[in-house]
């Protein structure tokens, strides 16, 4: 997994007007929590967290003047409109410790011929992995699938060191097929048999 460096600085400032002051010097606040240590409320750099977390569960190595930490980001707020980030909440790890995460599904291949539909049940597996090797997604065939098959949690090969943080048989892909359109075309059918007797 990556790992990005971040230098971060303490802050004693709250609430909404200094939250709005650390973003216009494109700076996001942020807390660290975890270990049973009292939270540490941080400021981040807001370019480089932004490009960070374009990587799901990016291990950050933090420089908080002068102190080092590892930390996974746990909850991540935007901007609805702006989608830059807000706010974000830091889990503190350590190398060889276990963490629950979610990570990423990527479906591989086609599905059978016949227009089928691929529903994903679960946008990202809950899985748990070390704090220093969480995996960044996981692949899984559909190749040939045709409706009514479904992937299920224990069919999705894990990269060694990460389990399952679900029941092996939760649904997470299934294939469905696209009826949709038959209804609208069987209408169509009927609206010009009508035309014909008339």
């Amino acid at each position: 997994m990556s790992e990005v460096k971040l230098a971060a600085q303490t802050r004693s400032e709250f609430g909404k007007g200094a939250a709005r002051r650390i973003r216009r010097d494109n700076q996001v606040p942020g807390v660290l929590y975890g270990h049973g240590v009292d939270p540490i409320h941080v400021t981040l750099p807001g370019h480089e967290l932004l490009l960070a977390l374009r990587t799901p569960n990016v291990l950050l190595a933090l420089d908080i003047e002068g102190r080092n930490e590892l930390a996974i980001p746990k909850s991540v707020q935007r901007h609805p409109l702006k989608n830059h980030i807000e706010h974000v909440d830091l889990l503190l790890v350590k190398k060889g410790e276990k963490v629950t995460v979610e990570i990423p599904v990527h479906a591989e291949g086609e599905l059978a011929p016949g227009g089928y539909l691929l529903e994903h049940v679960l946008n990202a597996l809950p899985v748990e992995a070390e704090a220093t090797h969480i995996p960044e997604s996981v692949s899984v065939s559909i190749e040939g699938l045709e409706a009514g098959a479904s992937i299920l949690a224990k069919d999705i090969t894990l990269p060694k060191g990460t389990t399952l943080a679900v029941e092996d048989d939760t649904v997470v892909l299934q294939v469905l097929s696209a009826q949709a359109e038959e209804p609208a075309a069987e209408g169509a059918e009927g609206e010009g048999e009508e035309s014909a007797e008339a």
